[in-house]
């Protein structure tokens, strides 16, 4: 049976989640959250996403992220992707990380359910008993975003906490996080005096099982939409008619500012060498700052056989001194213009 196409749409909020192929660990130590929480800040930049909540568990990860413009696919083909080569890298592996098709649940911002999603991710590591749950804490969990709540001068730009504090009534301010920390830890003892961890919300079997979360007429919409693909051409995602996604936007700004910071046009590129140093920093500053598909940019940039593009973007990124090194600094420049 044909999987059903993603519902991608302007604003869109989604529980993903993913786990290791077969039940194995995608985060073998510290430092493999730490490099998927750098993979995950490029994806952010790249794709305009804002993350309300995040908790990195060991075989699986669990998002609750909402898309500005409709590029949930392809974000997440660059970041899974990214991820993976840099664990198998790490590790001297190869082969797929993840199993299957990670999930995306859509979440209806409205009512408790956001909010709901929201606890649901940040209690999970309490559920799996990753600390001590009579003497420990839920924020002693560095790798979730609960901590990070708490702590607001380390909270990267991507993390918004005031949906997920405003449905309480708190403010993101001392009072109001010390009462989101207290109501947290007050849900871990609830959870330490079950017997079924997994069933103290009842509305959690919904998260786990279903596809998407929310009021009868937010599932009447989210149905309806998904109907209008199945019956049309049938595609990776429903993204509207002719949606202009951030990454398309940023990378056309991209180009056009690294050529000409490089003193290039895009007239005189087809005379150019195809791995002219210039182009190669142009083509790692948009690859570096968007999820577009390597064909655009080889295309755009007149860089000839696709299959080339990741080996001249590499030679960029991997420049610690000399004439690459230069041009990579001076074209790093440009994604702050």
């Amino acid at each position: 049976m044909g999987r059903n196409p993603r519902i991608e749409f302007e604003g869109a909020i989604y529980h993903v989640m993913s786990r290791g192929n077969r039940q194995e660990p995608v985060f073998i130590d510290d430092t493999d959250c730490g490099v998927f929480l750098v993979a995950f800040d490029e994806a952010c930049g790249r794709c305009g996403w804002r993350i309300h909540a995040f908790a990195l568990m060991g075989n699986h990860y669990h998002l609750l992220l909402e898309t500005p413009e409709a590029n949930l696919v392809d974000g997440m083909r660059w970041l899974q992707g990214t991820y993976t080569k840099r664990f198998n890298g790490r590790h001297k592996q190869w082969g797929h990380l993840f199993q299957g098709r990670y999930k995306a649940l859509l979440v209806d911002c409205d009512g408790d359910y956001f909010g709901t999603v929201c606890d649901y991710i940040h209690l999970n590591p309490a559920r799996a008993k990753c600390f001590d749950l009579e003497e420990g804490r839920l924020a002693d969990y560095k790798w979730s975003s609960f901590p990070l709540y708490l702590r607001p001068s380390r909270r990267p730009a991507w993390l918004s906490v005031d949906r997920s504090l405003g449905r309480l009534g708190l403010a993101d301010d001392r009072s109001g996080r010390t009462l989101y920390r207290q109501q947290l830890q007050k849900r871990v003892v609830e959870i330490a005096c079950s017997g079924k961890p997994w069933e103290v919300d009842e509305a959690w079997a919904k998260i786990r099982r279903g596809w998407c979360f929310g009021s009868e007429e937010f599932r009447d919409r989210m149905t309806g939409l998904l109907d209008g693909v199945m019956k049309g051409k049938r595609r990776d995602s429903f993204a509207g008619e002719e949606t202009v996604t951030h990454d398309m936007l940023e990378a056309e700004r991209l180009l056009e500012v690294g050529l000409g910071n490089m003193g290039l046009s895009e007239a005189g590129l087809a005379g150019l060498r195809k791995n002219d140093p210039r182009k190669r920093a142009v083509a790692w500053l948009v690859r570096k700052q968007t999820s577009v598909r390597n064909e655009w940019i080889s295309k755009r940039l007149h860089m000839g056989n696709v299959s080339k593009l990741s080996s001249f973007v590499k030679s960029i990124e991997d420049s610690r001194a000399g004439g690459l090194f230069q041009l990579k600094k001076r074209v790093a420049q440009c994604k702050k213009v």
